[in-house]
């Protein structure tokens, strides 16, 4: 049966695409098999497909395109998780531990240069560069840890927040290099593109994104936020490239504006397939990019110089971390985490006007160099790690405040902020106890929110969400008003994902309790004149919170329910 030419070109298109899905697929089954980080088996993919001629047949084009959105779409993730509120409270970590580490990490690779016989202007070039750390790779050792909220997570993503910065002004003064442009002109031009940048971000924010989605919330369309999340990342980059600007420093405000919304968890829910997919092609990108002959000639000069950007970049960022007030523990493993290279360093290193101030064979060297650590960094970060434990034991003193989490997750998960979810979450704040809440009812939510209650957008049968509210770290979930057979659909993948975590889930009989104990969930049989108080009772049980604590807070909470209802009384 033959096709016509419109649908056997449509053909041929997919080709390179389903060939790059499966060759990934088995990479990453080979590095767990070897037990090695997937970023090392898409390293070696992207190297196996130049040596074979496959990247030719399959085209450089579209992996270098997918490659680009993945670190977009990642620095869009990581602004989701810095609000402006966040931003300013790590204000000190952005802009003025980064630089510190810059400027540090410039002036002692660049020392490192000068000894390897560059010029003092190319020695420093490089020594900057160098001084970045890998966002991609960091960001994604930070999340396997779960260390997003701990102080080394937090200050490690603050310096790359700087570094992404940074990086602009290195490439705007690489190109003038051999643009013979003024570099100062130009750097300050880039500096107040940038606060123009931040300065709108602010305003889209504040003015017109929470109107936006809470008329997107209505529509009850999952789809939609994939949409609109998929249109403020690409936009915000398009946008930040066409100033002048790097794409992922439009990404990373894309990200911001969205962060002090009550929609950021279905926002990373619906961006986490995306950036988890396109992020692989970088590093399959990577590994084409390097040079095979130099590999093969220089390969002793690579892996040199591998070893020195590691031990030199483990000191100076530790040294950066002393001078801060880090403890040497802290300081070290933060060291180890930010020691490799940065993929900055790929489009610097390949500007003709850099590699004829620094030398063809150097920037080849310098790249294989690079593409090394970044496959050797999750190893690094684990000997940092342990060394870091290993220096905390000898300390006799109480636990080291850069192990405790700035913001903690609270114990508790509550689905659903009616009259149930209310009264759950008064008693946890009435005890001290931290929470998450999502609610799907528009409505509700916009109530939620303005009665000052911590709740986003969300539903909480949507196991995409789990990830996105942390619920790795919860003790306790609460289903306020569940149904029968989403919750049978979802509860065994629930038990295997978190085995330790208590269901609880409200129901109105004996019945519906029995059916909701048969597919593992913990049944309260909640109503009366006061719905939630035998739902916060239990779960304030479940959390070893005191009985005469308890009693007193029902007291309390009954007083208060024949309060609101006397006038209610009086007016019948």
């Amino acid at each position: 049966m033959s096709v016509d030419a419109a649908t056997g070109a449509i053909l041929d298109s997919l080709v390179p695409v389903i060939a790059l899905l499966v060759f990934g697929l088995l990479a990453v089954i080979a590095s767990r098999v070897l037990r090695l980080s997937p970023i090392v088996g898409y390293i070696g993919l992207g190297l196996v497909l130049s040596a074979g001629g496959l990247d030719r047949v399959m085209g450089t084009g579209p992996i270098e395109t997918l490659a680009e959105l993945g670190v977009v779409f990642l620095l869009f993730d990581i602004g989701l998780h810095f609000s402006f509120k966040h931003v300013a409270a790590q204000a000190k970590d952005i802009f003025v531990f980064g630089p510190a580490q810059v400027v540090l990490g410039a002036v002692g690779l660049g020392a490192l240069g000068l000894l390897w016989g560059l010029p003092i202007g190319a020695a420093l070039l490089v020594g900057a560069t160098l001084a970045l750390s890998s966002t991609a790779v960091v960001a994604g050792v930070i999340a396997e840890r779960h260390q997003q909220n701990c102080p080394v997570g937090l200050t490690g993503t603050a310096i790359l927040i700087f570094q992404d910065l940074a990086a602009i002004l290195i490439l705007i003064v690489a190109n003038a290099l051999g643009s013979g442009e003024a570099v100062l002109p130009a750097v300050g031009l880039a500096l107040v593109k940038a606060g123009g940048a931040f300065a709108i971000a602010l305003l889209l924010a504040r003015f017109a994104v929470r109107p936006l989605f809470g008329l997107i919330a209505r529509t009850r369309n999952e789809e939609v936020f994939t949409a609109i999340a998929l249109l403020v990342a690409l936009s915000t980059a398009w946008a930040s490239g066409r100033i002048g600007l790097s794409l992922t420093l439009g990404a990373f405000l894309g990200g911001m504006i969205l962060a002090d919304t009550p929609y950021t968890a279905v926002i990373k829910s619906e961006i986490k397939p995306f950036r988890g997919l396109l992020l692989g092609f970088f590093f399959v990108s990577v590994g084409v990019s390097l040079d095979r002959a130099v590999l093969a000639e220089h390969w002793i000069a690579v892996i040199v110089v591998t070893l020195l950007l590691f031990g030199a970049k483990v000191v100076l960022n530790a040294c950066a971390s002393l001078v801060f007030r880090w403890s040497v523990p802290g300081s070290a493993q933060l060291g180890f985490l930010l020691a490799q290279g940065s993929e900055f360093a790929f489009v610097i290193f390949s500007i003709g006007s850099v590699r004829a101030l620094v030398g063809e064979r150097e920037c080849s060297i310098l790249v294989a160099a690079v593409a090394l650590s970044l496959a050797a960094t999750p190893a690094v970060a684990d000997a940092g790690r342990q060394l870091a434990g290993r220096l905390r034991r000898r300390k006799v003193s109480a636990m080291d405040p850069e192990l405790v989490p700035r913001e903690m997750p609270g114990p508790v998960f509550i689905a659903g902020m009616g009259r149930r979810g209310r009264a759950v979450a008064d008693a946890l704040t009435e005890f001290g106890i931290g929470y998450a809440a999502v609610e799907r009812d528009e409505r509700r939510l916009r109530e939620a929110v303005a009665d000052g209650y911590q709740v986003m957008f969300g539903d909480a049968g949507d196991s995409r969400l789990w990830s996105a509210v942390a619920m790795e770290g919860r003790r306790v979930s609460v289903l306020t008003a569940p149904m029968l057979e989403d919750s049978s659909q979802v509860s065994p993948f629930a038990k295997t994902l978190y085995p330790n975590l208590r269901r609880f889930a409200a129901v109105e009989d004996t019945a519906a309790a029995a059916a909701f104990a048969a597919i593992g969930l913990t049944p309260v049989i909640d109503g009366g004149p006061a719905p939630g108080v035998a739902l916060a009772v239990a779960v304030l049980e479940a959390l070893g919170v005191d009985d005469g604590g308890i009693a007193a807070w029902i007291g309390a909470r009954r007083a208060r329910v024949v309060a609101e209802a006397a006038p209610v009384l009086s007016l019948a």
